[in-house]
């Protein structure tokens, strides 16, 4: 066998093993979502079967669910609600999870073909194969993979055209709203404009098309509104501590979720809250101050945004960490990303998010050591991977003490074939 024989057949045995593992993964997942094997815990599947097949019954209708307080979703999520119609010869549930499979391969298809170019590498994809059933069944019961395909595919699309990544950021924050978060990495200048302009126009035609087609599109703001602390978020921390002081909360289903009730819970609230308001002031001084644009800025930016978001949050549900892994796979296919860290500590926190739902949630309902215990420790590490993804993108991309404007922290230019091939500058 001729060394160049010897090197596509090596390269092509690179490629299946990725695919095999996603196979043998993806079909545990399945095993589990149709109850073959059963993992211990909460049934994950009933939001599906239940909860999903109730709106879209009601979807069917005519009319957003007005009277039901657990739709706090954007308009445009009846879209993935009503999609196993498009599967008529399956039951909903088959169907939904389906679809999702369908989502999945897709993400990996789109990052293995983005391995393919030149200062592109395959880490990307397994960071999604192992992301995703670190997570467990969940990850397939609930419609965020869909979203997160819709994310992947976005910002992959902008790496040669900043307005398709408008165009699909903006659809997609009509499906979940975090997909705007897409948007804040973009290169200054004529990508930015482009970016933003096709979001802005793509949300508007979706949104009103959403509120013509049925009453109630945004009724969701008002549910959204009234959450309050669910029990696996950060501030809940303080709550699971004081219920060993003598606390006299408890904790219900509230708007869908279990959260804390009872005195101080509304401050917490408001304080959670309180902490997205930094989060946001950082984003905007980043932005402002940025000015080493590469073809990687925009992935590690929304990461690193969504990150920030989602940590800060008064609600973490697990399935918020499929967004994370997939995000992370993006920032992870090239090959001098500077996210491998925080990459690895999301992996980490989406094993500990299985612990913790389905298979420890009895634990976190009871405030035990267990269920404190493992909290902190997916709460730590969703920190750990905010922080120090924040500071290694604003050493990257901003101005410091003997790195002038043009000069980039990476070090070699980065670029990627038939995109605006430019090195790591500033781009005004």
């Amino acid at each position: 066998m001729g060394p160049v024989k010897g090197a596509a057949t090596g390269a092509f045995g690179a490629r299946l093993l990725p695919l095999a593992v996603w196979a043998l993964t993806r079909a545990a997942l399945l095993l589990c979502v149709f109850k073959v094997f059963t993992v211990p815990g909460p049934d994950v599947t009933v939001d599906v079967s239940v909860i999903y097949r109730g709106w879209y019954d009601v979807l069917r209708t005519g009319t957003y669910p007005l009277d039901d307080i657990t739709w706090q979703y954007p308009p445009a999520a009846a879209l993935a609600m009503l999609s196993p119609a498009l599967l008529p010869f399956l039951e909903y549930a088959a169907a939904f999870f389906v679809l999702v499979l369908l989502c999945d391969a897709l993400v990996l298809g789109l990052l293995l073909y983005a391995g393919r170019r030149p200062g592109i590498r395959d880490a990307g994809a397994w960071v999604w194969v192992a992301g995703v059933p670190l997570l467990g069944p969940t990850a397939y019961a609930r419609y965020d993979l869909m979203v997160t395909a819709l994310a992947v595919a976005a910002l992959l699309a902008g790496l040669r055209r900043p307005r398709a990544l408008g165009v699909l950021a903006g659809f997609g924050a009509l499906l979940k709203v975090w997909p705007v978060l897409l948007l804040v990495g973009t290169r200054r200048g004529r990508a930015t404009r482009g970016a933003w302009v096709s979001a802005a126009v793509t949300g508007a035609v979706v949104a009103a098309g959403c509120a013509l087609a049925m009453p109630g599109a945004f009724a969701f703001l008002e549910f959204q509104r009234e959450r309050g602390t669910e029990i696996e978020s950060l501030g809940a921390l303080f709550f699971h501590v004081a219920r060993h002081f003598g606390w006299e909360g408890r904790v219900e289903l509230h708007y869908g979720s279990l959260e804390f009730l009872g005195p101080h819970v509304p401050l917490v609230s408001a304080l959670a809250l309180g902490l997205s308001l930094p989060a946001f002031g950082w984003l905007l001084v980043w932005r402002l101050r940025a000015r080493e644009f590469s073809v990687r800025t925009p992935a590690e930016a929304a990461f690193t945004a969504v990150l920030l978001f989602t940590t800060t949050s008064r609600v973490i549900s697990p399935q918020y960490l499929v967004w994370l892994v997939g995000l992370a796979a993006v920032c992870l296919v090239f090959r001098d990303g500077r996210t491998v860290l925080p990459a690895c500590l999301v992996l980490l926190a989406a094993g500990a998010t299985l612990l913790e739902f389905p298979l420890g949630f009895g634990h976190v309902v009871a405030s035990d050591a267990t269920g404190v215990g493992l909290l902190v420790v997916r709460n730590g590490l969703l920190v750990a991977a905010s922080v120090i993804a924040g500071r290694r993108l604003w050493r990257e991309t901003v101005p410091g003490r003997g790195r002038p404007a043009g000069r980039p922290a990476g070090g070699a230019a980065d670029t990627v074939p038939g995109a605006a091939a430019q090195p790591s500058r500033a781009l005004r």
